[in-house]
């Protein structure tokens, strides 16, 4: 995750861009994510399958770092049964006005907010967590959607070609 995203979203976006970031949520899931479905206990949050795209329902392991942003959330937020909601306490249709104005302020061009979920599942496949895996995660009905997503820094490519010297013929 760029840094310069991170500290110019340090606001109410920061958990969601973190949660994203680390569970690979889509925005709608994101949006309509309800604190009935964040077992912060066992650190897993539950996708309904009439808020996923797939309509399935997946259950998403939280790491720390997301795990420590929602209970922090969690203590801020209180009184809605929606995780992320607007001002007026309604579910989010769009973020597109706050988000131009913390990339503006980050200093970052042409960043989609589905960019998070993107850069989830290139992380998780540079740190070769396998692409059955990384679908499930992302909710992915098919293999070749993750593999869309599964971008390689040039650096991992690098890496890779290194470890055949000295490899066995």
């Amino acid at each position: 995750m760029p840094k310069p995203l991170l500290q110019a979203s340090e606001s109410r976006f920061y958990p969601g861009v973190i949660l994203v970031s680390n569970a690979g949520l889509r925005r709608g899931e994101l949006f309509s994510l309800q604190w009935e479905n964040v077992d912060l206990q066992q650190a897993i949050l539950t996708v309904e399958g009439a808020y996923a795209k797939s309509g399935k329902t997946r259950h998403v392991p939280l790491n720390m770092e997301a795990l420590n942003v929602l209970k922090a959330w969690h203590n801020q937020t209180t009184g809605n049964e929606l995780v992320f909601h607007n001002k007026d306490g309604k579910r989010f249709d769009t973020i597109k006005k706050s988000w131009g104005t913390i990339l503006k302020s980050a200093g970052i061009k042409e960043f989609r907010w589905h960019d998070l979920r993107h850069h989830f599942a290139s992380r998780l496949v540079m740190l070769d967590v396998d692409l059955n895996t990384v679908r499930e995660l992302l909710g992915h009905a098919d293999i070749s959607m993750t593999l869309r997503y599964a971008h390689l820094a040039p650096e991992h490519k690098a890496n890779a070609v290194a470890k055949l010297v000295g490899a066995v013929k």
